[in-house]
């Protein structure tokens, strides 16, 4: 039951709201027409109660505002965290505040803040999933809150015009392509130079004595050593946009890219991409730079292309 609706605010009776008026009502009656003075007591009480209920609520919902929102790596079709800051000056206030973010095309689950920071700052979390990758815009910020008693549910609305990027799914490739050369092995470092640091599967031309034996035995295959001085060589990408038309090939090949750069940032590894568009040649370097090139890269041709791989010179 809506009280009242406009832009920035919503006031609504819970279903126990609703009750408890009733019963509020009721004993009012009651007092008027029996004279009763302890039910005029307990009227007043139950009508101060209602009423701090409504204060309070709307205490919980001032002096919060947004500052950020940030989207750090999140992916298209993969549930990801999005880092909301506000400024909340409540100093410790109680505010049991449940956050619902409104995204385009996206899923966003609500967060809860239970109370003020006493740092003047808050971060929240909220963990979305959006359906395909670029830009999409955050329009809406909802703070609603049933505290204290669970009577009357009060909604602030805040007004966004925050654009976020959703990174590319990234595919995990079902086979290791031949042209997919992106890891070598450096000399390897004198004995005692160096502090073993992880473990990698067994290469040609590593020597038996770097096997790391419980690794193997977990994974039934041969795993060796590796250490501080050794530096994987990059993975090179590249991709011809003129050669791709629009359309679900293009956006695969972009999924199984966005799954080599993830793949090169687990094992630590430096990537770079070459894009050939209609202006020109394009290098990007670094992890996230890669990713934020292939979500807004747009097919410019009108065939199905190939991609090649190599390592970085």
């Amino acid at each position: 039951m809506k009280l009242w609706n406009d832009r920035h605010l919503r006031l609504s009776l819970t279903g126990l709201g609703a009750q408890y008026l009733l019963a509020l009502l009721g004993v009012g009656a009651f007092s008027i027409n029996t004279g009763n003075n302890l039910l005029y007591l307990v009227f007043s009480l139950m009508l101060g109660l209602f009423l701090v209920s409504g204060i309070l609520s709307r205490r919980a919902l001032q002096e919060l505002k947004v500052l950020t929102l940030e989207e750090g790596n999140l992916f298209a079709r993969v549930r990801g965290g999005l880092k909301l800051r506000l400024q909340d000056p409540g100093r410790g206030r109680i505010r049991g505040l449940e956050l619902h973010l409104e995204l385009e095309d996206a899923t966003v689950e609500p967060s809860f803040l239970g109370a003020a920071s006493r740092t003047g700052e808050t971060l929240v979390v909220l963990q979305a999933r959006v359906n395909h990758r670029g830009w999409v815009r955050a329009r809406r910020l909802e703070f609603r809150t049933r505290f204290p008693f669970g009577l009357l549910e009060k909604s602030r609305f805040v007004d966004l015009d925050h654009t976020l990027l959703v990174l590319p799914h990234p595919r995990t490739p079902t086979a290791r392509p031949a042209s997919w050369r992106g890891e070598g092995q450096r000399t390897l470092p004198r004995e005692g130079s160096s502090s073993p640091e992880g473990a990698r599967p067994l290469r040609l031309g590593d020597a038996p004595g770097r096997v790391h034996w419980k690794r193997t035995a977990q994974r039934s295959q041969p795993w060796v050593r590796t250490f501080e001085e050794e530096r994987p060589l990059g993975l090179h990408l590249r991709l011809d946009l003129l050669a791709w038309g629009p359309g679900r090939p293009f956006e695969r090949e972009l999924e199984r890219l966005s799954g080599a750069v993830l793949q090169a940032r687990l094992q630590k590894r430096g990537i770079s991409l070459e894009l050939h568009g209609p202006e020109g040649i394009r290098e990007v370097h670094g992890h996230t730079p890669c990713w934020r090139a292939l979500a807004l890269v747009q097919a410019a041709g009108s065939g199905e292309g190939v991609i090649h791989e190599g390592p970085v010179s």
